[in-house]
């Protein structure tokens, strides 16, 4: 059979798949889910064009870190054949371990187990499947492989990861502020002590690398809209579990049905390893299904919530600078509670409130260094006069509340 195929990717046009094993995991059903996870959650439902998925996204960063391979290997950085398989391995299942609407119900339908972890077992679970193909990509993955810009190129703040969501994520929602220049970053990339740097020719394509991340966040994935229809399907699957572990009887699939029934942590993957393939069966089909299930429960909230899902009536939402005073939530509760004939208590399914950031870039820890042309290295922020980029240093913080539009609440003073 011949395994070298091609893809027709809408962003980068033809992507080869260059090795036989990387063919064999793509065709695996473990990846292939990844078909069925749409990578944006429900932000279509402000920009109907974000149906791409995560299976988009994860050839996509694939395809250019084999960009980065070639870029790095031009600059005499030396790659051998084993370790450049190892990167792409890595980078195409980086996300393999996301749930239905990717971040959306990380800590909802699990409680405290965050995808890269569930990614770390897949690859594993693979590992031993393929014969240990993926020694090298877990020790990548895990940061403790010697070559630390091999991490690098797959988590950091200028990873394959961030350049090809952004890109791909900017031409599907149509916001052209997202657009940044993916050939020119790739051909800037070097190695200075064994870290990623950036050569000094490509400064201002990285500060319009970071200036679009910075509005994509604000534009796209914290757009308000997308904030509040987010927090609703949380509380619609909290509603759901909680009522299930009340002993209530929720129908859904019997992959979904798993996780509503029982609190899982990540201790219980390690514990009962069958769990793992439960999870892989998992997709945002199962949450709609169950979604169209529950807008018929005899429970009022499930059934509110799941029919203002299903017809898009989604809670107002408003932003402050200022975090909600314990009174105000409690005033919130009160109107939720005589509004709907509930408990004060349940009222917490029907409003969310909380904190959003936009952190588009941090220099300490992991930053972006500019190799200059005299050999030096320096942070970004101080490698020219660039007040943008000190500006988007800054963590903006906005602080959200989310409730149906038939509650009447008093607009706070800012």
């Amino acid at each position: 059979m011949n395994k070298k195929k091609i893809f027709n990717d809408p962003i980068y046009g033809f992507i080869n798949i260059q090795s036989e094993i990387i063919f064999d995991i793509i065709e695996d059903p473990v990846f292939q889910r990844l078909r069925r996870i749409k990578q944006l959650g429900l932000t279509d439902f402000i920009y109907p064009g974000a149906l791409h998925t995560r299976f988009h996204h994860a050839i996509g960063a694939m395809h250019l870190m084999t960009k980065a391979i070639t870029t790095l290997r031009s600059k005499n950085i030396e790659i051998s054949d084993e370790e450049a398989l190892a990167l792409q391995l890595t980078i195409l299942l980086h996300d393999i371990g996301h749930g239905p609407f990717s971040h959306a119900l990380e800590f909802s339908l699990l409680h405290g187990v965050n995808h890269e972890s569930l990614s770390f077992l897949f690859m594993k679970r693979l590992n031993k499947k393929y014969n240990g193909v993926l020694d090298l990509a877990l020790k990548i993955f895990q940061d403790t492989y010697e070559r630390k810009f091999f991490h690098q190129l797959v988590s950091s703040q200028l990873d394959m990861d961030r350049l090809d969501y952004l890109k791909r994520d900017s031409f599907f929602t149509g916001v052209s502020e997202g657009v940044i220049g993916l050939e020119r970053i790739i051909s800037m990339l070097n190695v200075a002590e064994d870290s990623i740097v950036i050569e000094e020719k490509g400064l201002y394509s990285i500060e319009n690398f970071l200036n679009a991340r910075r509005l994509m966040y604000w534009q796209v994935y914290l757009h308000k809209t997308s904030v509040s229809a987010e927090k609703m399907l949380i509380n619609t699957i909290l509603r759901a579990k909680d009522l299930s572990l009340s002993g209530k009887n929720i129908v859904s699939t019997p992959s979904l049905s798993e996780f509503i029934n029982k609190e899982i942590t990540l201790e219980s993957f390690q514990i009962q390893p069958e769990l793992l393939q439960s999870f892989a069966k998992l997709d945002d089909y199962d949450i709609w299904s169950g979604i169209k299930h529950w807008q018929h429960s005899d429970d009022l909230i499930l059934s509110q919530l799941s029919v203002s899902l299903l017809s898009r009536k989604l809670f107002k939402i408003r932003l402050s600078n200022n975090p909600l005073e314990k009174k105000e939530v409690e005033k919130i509760r009160e109107s939720i509670s005589k509004k709907y004939g509930i408990l004060k208590a349940d009222s917490r399914y029907l409003f969310s409130y909380g904190e959003v950031t936009n952190k588009a870039y941090i220099g300490e820890g992991q930053s972006i260094n500019i190799l200059k042309k005299d050999g030096t290295v320096v942070d970004i922020a101080e490698a020219a006069d660039l007040p943008n980029i000190k500006a988007i240093s800054k963590i903006v913080r906005k602080h959200y509340l989310c409730y149906p539009k038939n509650v009447y609440l008093r607009e706070p003073e800012d």
